[in-house]
C-alpha cells in the first residue's frame, strides 16, 4: 500500500497574499481520495521532528532564531513567508515526513510526502519559501544511523536546489542532482554533483529526453541505496514562476520514467511535491495528483 504523509498542520493558513502557494496542499489528497485513486487510511500523521535530528542539519544559531521568532526582517524577506510559530512547527512535522518515508520507502519501495522539497533552505539561512530542508535532515538522519551508505537527489523542481547542493557539496554520500531552469531562480547558483540548465521555454521532447539520457547512468554510477525524488510541477507552461514549456502529460511521464527506473533497479523512491505555481490551482493539483497516480499503479 501506498503510504502518504499528510498532517493538518500542513494546511497553514497564511495571509490572503501568501494563501496561493499553500492552498494545494489540502486539496491533493482531498482530490485523490475523492476520485478513488488512493483512500483516506492511506494517509499518515508524521510527529514533530525532535531538535537533535533536527540539528544534524541546520545550524544552532539558526535554529534558535527560528524557534524564538527572532530572525532579522532581511531573513524573513529572503524566506518569502510571515514568520510566525505555527509556520515553524509545520516545517518541523514536514521535515519528519520525508524521514518517515524514507524509512517506508525502504520497507515498500515508495511513500510520498505532500509537502516537502524544500530545497532552498541552508543550514544556516531559508529562502524562495524554504525554512527547513527536507531532504537534507532526512538525509543526514539515515546516514547518522547508518541506515544507508549512499543516497542519490532527484530534484526536477524548475528551480535550482542550491540549498540541498550547499548542504551535500562536501559529502559523498549524497550526490545531488538537479535539472532547473538556467535563468530561473536562483540567481547564483551553487555547485551540485550533477547540474543541468534548461533553456526558457525548454517543451516535452528535450526535456523528457535529457532525462531519459541522464538519469539512467547515474543511477549505474551512484549505486544508491535510496532515492530522494523532488517533483516540483512549476515546470509546466502554466506556471507563473516556471518560464518551461512543458504540458502535464509530459510532467506526469516525467515521473514515470523516474519510477519505472527506481522499479527496474530495485531502488527505494521516497518523494516531496516541491514549487507550483500555475494561475489555474486545478492545473496545480492535477499535475502533483499524477505523480501519486504513477506511483501507485508502478509501485502496488
Amino acid at each position: 500500500m501506498l503510504k502518504i504523509a499528510f498532517s493538518p498542520i500542513y494546511k497553514y493558513q497564511l495571509p490572503d497574499g501568501h494563501r496561493f502557494p499553500m492552498i494545494k496542499y489540502e486539496l491533493i489528497p482531498e482530490q485523490l481520495i475523492y476520485e478513488g485513486s488512493i483512500s483516506e487510511s492511506q494517509l499518515f500523521h508524521p510527529k514533530k521532528i525532535s531538535e537533535e535530528t533536527l540539528l544534524l542539519t541546520h545550524d544552532l544559531e539558526y535554529w534558535e532564531k527560528l524557534k524564538t521568532l527572532t530572525l532579522s526582517k532581511k531573513e524573513i524577506r529572503k524566506i518569502g513567508f510571515p514568520l510566525s510559530a505555527n509556520l515553524i512547527e509545520r516545517g518541523r512535522h514536514i521535515a519528519q515526513g520525508t524521514i518517515d518515508c524514507a524509512m517506508l520507502a525502504l520497507e515498500n519501495k515508495c511513500a510520498m510526502n505532500v509537502a516537502g522539497g524544500t530545497h532552498h533552505s541552508f543550514a544556516d539561512h531559508g529562502e524562495g519559501f524554504c525554512v527547513l530542508n527536507d531532504f537534507g535532515i532526512a538525509s543526514n538522519h539515515l546516514l547518522q544511523k547508518n541506515i544507508v551508505d549512499k543516497i542519490l537527489i532527484v530534484d526536477l523542481d524548475v528551480h535550482q536546489g542550491n540549498g540541498t547542493a550547499k548542504l551535500f557539496e562536501n559529502d559523498k554520500r549524497v550526490f545531488t542532482f538537479s535539472m532547473h531552469g538556467a535563468k530561473n531562480y536562483p540567481t547564483r547558483k551553487e555547485k551540485s554533483d550533477l547540474d543541468i540548465g534548461l533553456p526558457d521555454g525548454t517543451t516535452d521532447a528535450p526535456f523528457l529526453k535529457i532525462l531519459n539520457e541522464t538519469l539512467p547512468r547515474l543511477i549505474d554510477e551512484v549505486e544508491p541505496d535510496l532515492i530522494f525524488y523532488l517533483s516540483g510541477v512549476d515546470i509546466l507552461e502554466t506556471d507563473k514562476l516556471g518560464r518551461l514549456g512543458m504540458s502535464i502529460e509530459g510532467c506526469k511521464t516525467r515521473d514515470r520514467i523516474v519510477f519505472d527506473l527506481c522499479k527496474k533497479n530495485n531502488i527505494p523512491v521516497a518523494v516531496s511535491m516541491g514549487g507550483g505555481y500555475s494561475e489555474r490551482v486545478a492545473h496545480i493539483v492535477e499535475a502533483h495528483a499524477n505523480t501519486f497516480r504513477v506511483a501507485q499503479e508502478i509501485f502496488f
